[in-house]
């Protein structure tokens, strides 16, 4: 009789979380539903709870109270000593915090007022938005989408341990829906005992596949793992990039090592903090490996090219648990006529075909197909459907 495999990595803390509540525990929730105090949660709010529960947030049992909230700000670490790089908290006005008793249950509703979570409030406290905003993002510049996210919400911090009242299939890709319990079982199955996961909140391009079969060449297996949680309102909208990955999972990468799947998280735009929290969540899912590329998570000019691959000095070998791999912008070379980087490649810049994403945009628009050099002739027509029927709704991307 053969032995269960193990999981390659244990979560971060060693413990995968599970915060959805039991058939019994659900019950005694909802009659006590029209009784509790309540709170109508923001889309990225509403995607925490569902990354708690999940345990892709593990070691978090719930949002973060006071010392773990500092400590995570100035020092990226939590106060037992794990690393964590991103605050994850649930903020309201004063106003609606001051009816809020510690130690009652708070309803978390939806932004459509589905009931779909509950609070177990332990602490409500102030905090400084312009100090998170300068350790987490670096600026305290509204125009950074994920200051501005800071800045508008409310100036009281709640914490406490919280329950997922069900876990829902996503409406959009329920096919793709795979938590860390599943993808884990998903790798044990397959035997990987090495696995690399990618994030991206972008369609994907030959520099991406470049990169990702570069680390496939390593690895076991690839765990392409697309953010589809609340972005920018000018990001390609999740969706359109998912039919662009399938296109790329069927007719550019062995079927048997790849597992495309989504990840429900909202996007921070912290560049160098949030690729550690990325690289973390991909623990939580299974992964040994993760993908480090050019301004990781990064937008507009907040960032140095390679400051999310240098952040990862900044903590103890073995401490993350989880080995980045570095990469430097890949391009197409004219000279070698091939995918590289200024480590493989003998070219000077005018020899190198690489498009910002707003030129990209800009041909899109126009019905032009990017040269095939930069984007697959499948993904960029894909592109060019979308970018049609987005026209047709006045949405501009």
């Amino acid at each position: 009789m053969s032995q269960p495999q193990e999981d390659a990595i244990a979560p971060h803390g060693g413990v995968l979380v599970n915060r959805i509540v039991s058939a019994d525990q659900k019950q005694v929730f909802l009659e006590k539903a029209n009784f509790l105090p309540r709170l109508r949660l923001d889309e990225r709010t509403t995607s925490d709870l569902e990354m708690i529960a999940i345990g892709g947030f593990s070691p978090l049992i719930g949002f973060m109270g006071q010392a773990d909230y500092q400590r995570v700000v100035d020092e990226m670490h939590l106060v037992n000593g794990l690393p964590w790089a991103i605050p994850v908290t649930l903020s309201v006005t004063a106003a609606e915090a001051e009816p809020l008793k510690e130690g009652s249950l708070v309803r978390l509703d939806d932004l459509a007022g589905n009931f779909v979570g509950v609070l177990e409030l332990t602490e409500k406290y102030h905090y400084s938005k312009t100090h998170e905003a300068l350790q987490v993002y670096r600026t305290n510049d509204e125009k950074h989408p994920g200051v501005a996210v800071v800045y508008q919400q409310g100036e009281v911090n709640l914490a406490g341990p919280v329950w997922l009242l069900e876990r829902q299939a996503h409406p959009l890709f329920p096919l793709y829906q795979i938590d860390p319990v599943e993808s884990r079982s998903l790798f044990r199955d397959k035997g990987w005992k090495t696995i690399v996961g990618f994030q991206t909140r972008n369609p994907i391009h030959r520099a991406h596949e470049y990169i990702q079969k570069c680390a496939l060449e390593t690895v076991d297996g690839l765990f392409l793992h697309p953010l589809v949680g609340a972005t920018k309102s000018d990001d390609v909208p999740a969706d359109v990039r998912m039919r662009c990955y399938e296109i790329m999972l069927e007719h550019y990468f062995p079927h048997d090592r790849v597992i495309l799947a989504i990840n429900p998280a909202a996007m921070r735009y912290a560049g160098p903090r949030e690729a550690i929290f990325h690289a973390l969540v991909r623990k939580n899912y299974g992964c040994t490996h993760f993908i480090v590329g050019r301004d990781h998570a990064g937008v507009g000019d907040y960032y140095g090219t390679y400051d999310a691959q240098y952040i990862f000095d900044e903590f103890e070998p073995g401490e993350l648990g989880i080995a980045p791999m570095k990469f430097e912008h890949a391009f197409y070379c004219t000279r070698t006529q091939s995918m590289a980087t200024t480590k493989t490649s003998p070219s000077q810049p005018e020899e190198r075909i690489h498009l910002s994403g707003t030129k990209v945009r800009e041909l899109l628009r126009k019905g032009e197909l990017p040269p095939p050099e930069f984007s697959r002739p499948e993904v960029a027509a894909e592109l060019i459907k979308a970018m049609r029927e987005i026209a047709a709704t006045n949405y501009v991307i």
